[in-house]
């Protein structure tokens, strides 16, 4: 059963300059496991099915903007032009993701709940939701998967953790030796505790019809789940 206790991250509370470290924890992790090449996989996948001029990228729940920065460079190698838009619930966290964004001016950020989104109000071509997803109870889940496919004219890509006791007792070892942080320490457990089976995200994909769903395990501990929709107008 996942896991449904509060990061500690989560807490409004924690000061910038702190969060700042924790953020610096979690990308440090996602540069040595390769966690974010994920994304950009499955983001590269999408977009290959087909020959817009432009994109609009929408990342939920982006934290502090690495995940885009990442595809803002991938996207500029390929001399593929786009929008990317960060979307978090926090603002001292978008303001952590605006500073760090200044070289980065096809980024932009807004303050936006998931759960609230209005999909009259939001179009991308496609959307991406890293390491989010976990951070949800079940029907909160199936309330923002609904939201994603309606706005997303190309697709969705989520990046998660998988739960296992494996990838539990790795990460105790792993965190001894690059995490910095008492938070990410923590958090990264209770993370992977709120993970998912890939047996879960087949029970959730069955919800959703009409979209061609594929799930893929990935190191490190992690699951890939592209929605390709194929609207093209």
């Amino acid at each position: 059963m996942r896991n449904t206790e509060m990061e500690l991250m989560d807490n409004p509370e924690l000061g910038v300059q702190e969060l700042k470290e924790v953020f610096k924890d979690i990308n440090r992790v996602n540069a040595v496991l390769g966690g974010s090449k994920i994304s950009i996989d499955g983001l590269h996948e999408l977009l290959k099915s087909s020959s817009y001029q432009s994109y609009t990228i929408l990342d939920m729940g982006c934290g502090d903007g690495y995940m885009l920065r990442e595809a803002a460079l991938f996207l500029r190698k390929q001399d593929i032009k786009a929008e990317l838009i960060g979307m978090d619930l926090r603002q001292d966290i978008l303001s952590i993701a605006k500073e760090a964004s200044k070289d980065f001016p096809e980024i932009s950020y807004v303050k936006q709940d998931v759960l609230a989104l209005n999909p009259e109000k939001f179009q991308c071509d496609v959307l991406l939701c890293t390491l989010t997803m976990h951070h949800f109870n079940n029907d909160e889940i199936s309330v923002f998967l609904d939201k994603f496919i309606s706005i997303s004219r190309l697709g969705v890509v989520i990046n998660d953790l998988q739960r296992s006791r494996l990838a539990c007792y790795l990460f105790k070892v792993f965190r001894f030796f690059f995490l910095k942080t008492k938070i990410a320490k923590k958090d990264g457990l209770t993370s992977i505790k709120s993970g998912f089976l890939k047996s879960e995200l087949q029970q959730f994909a069955k919800k959703i019809p009409n979209v061609i769903h594929r799930i893929e395990w990935k190191w490190a501990f992690r699951y890939v789940w592209i929605m390709q929709t194929n609207r093209l107008n």
